[in-house]
């Protein structure tokens, strides 16, 4: 198991629906997050910067790319799209953070 800390870029005046959206995450969605071996998935708001903060804990098979791929996961990124700074394909701008300290 290793974490992973990543932060994303909200946009202006979203967070009230980025939220309703995560409180009715799709069922396939958490399947498969859970299947590709994330647990333990937290997202943090600096309402002052929009700067969303997430946290995650991934096992030893955890694939990226095939996460990346899945059809999911890509029909995800497009119905969040209108909140974020996303790429160009879609997925999310992420920026991995340091780890710096951890208190298991």
């Amino acid at each position: 198991m290793r974490l992973r800390g990543f932060a994303m870029k909200l946009k202006p005046g979203c967070a009230e629906e980025y939220r309703r959206r995560h409180d009715a995450l799709w069922p396939e969605l958490a399947a498969l997050l859970r299947e590709s071996g994330i647990s333990d998935y937290a997202i943090f708001l600096d309402a002052g910067t929009n700067t969303l903060f997430a946290v995650q804990k991934l096992g030893s098979g955890f694939d990226a790319e095939a996460l990346r791929r899945h059809p999911v996961m890509r029909r995800w990124w497009a119905y969040m799209a209108d909140l974020m700074e996303v790429q160009p394909d879609g997925a999310p701008v992420e920026v991995e953070l340091d780890l710096m300290f951890y208190l298991p």
